[in-house]
């Protein structure tokens, strides 16, 4: 009797089929994670991310810090962090990385002693100057003497430390829309004083929330703060 085989045309090409999709699936994550990992190259234009490859460390982590207010040390947890991973593993920068991210509720911590004088950011983020006790006309963060209990929370402290600073550009924006209604002057003056006016090494980066997303891709952990 005449058995059909299975070797037929139609057959074979299902089967040729099954196996083009079988080695798709298998290779799919391999590329996928490749692309992940891929270093992020200097850009043209305004925004250089490629900051973000130097986050190499064997522990990293990246603080998203919210608001000032009622704040005495919004470094502290950032500090406990470095010092702990010291204690416990004898391990420091470059082998441990941080990466302070801030957006609007946070920004005067990234400005200049001269725009906490010009825009009166004490006063608008109402944060007092603990040896006056006035609204503080300086970032009483960037920096502190010698001996002073806060002189290791400071930004400087931190970035001795191998910490980096971002600012968010759409926050910035909000910032110099706010500050420009305020004192009746062009926003893009005010923009460009801003951008200016930030802390030496401070990176600007298009959106909080993309670097965010980044820094965990590149395997940071995340906190709030």
């Amino acid at each position: 009797m005449f058995r059909p085989t299975n070797t037929s045309p139609t057959r074979r090409s299902f089967l040729q089929s099954l196996t083009a999709l079988g080695t798709l699936t298998v290779l799919r994550p391999f590329a996928t994670a490749a692309a992940a990992t891929a270093p992020i190259a200097a850009s043209d234009g305004p925004w250089d991310l490629s900051w973000l490859d130097q986050l190499t460390g064997q522990h990293k982590q990246v603080f998203d810090l919210g608001t000032l207010v009622g704040r005495v040390g919004p470094l502290h947890i950032v500090t406990n962090y470095l010092d702990a991973h010291r204690e416990v593993f004898n391990l420091n920068f470059p082998a441990i990385n941080a990466v302070v991210g801030i957006a609007y509720a946070a920004f005067p911590l990234n400005a200049s002693d001269a725009l906490w004088r010009k825009y009166g950011l004490g006063e608008r983020w109402q944060v007092k100057d603990p040896t006056t006790g006035a609204w503080a006309v300086r970032n009483i963060w960037a920096d502190a003497p010698a001996g002073d209990a806060a002189a290791g929370e400071t930004v400087k402290t931190m970035k001795a430390r191998g910490v980096i600073f971002w600012q968010c550009n759409h926050a910035l924006n909000a910032v110099a829309r706010e500050l420009a209604e305020a004192t009746h002057a062009p926003f893009d003056a005010v923009r460009a004083e801003l951008i200016g006016g930030l802390l030496p090494g401070v990176h600007l980066i298009p959106a909080h929330t993309m670097l965010i997303g980044l820094a965990q891709e590149h395997g940071c952990t995340y906190e709030r703060v």
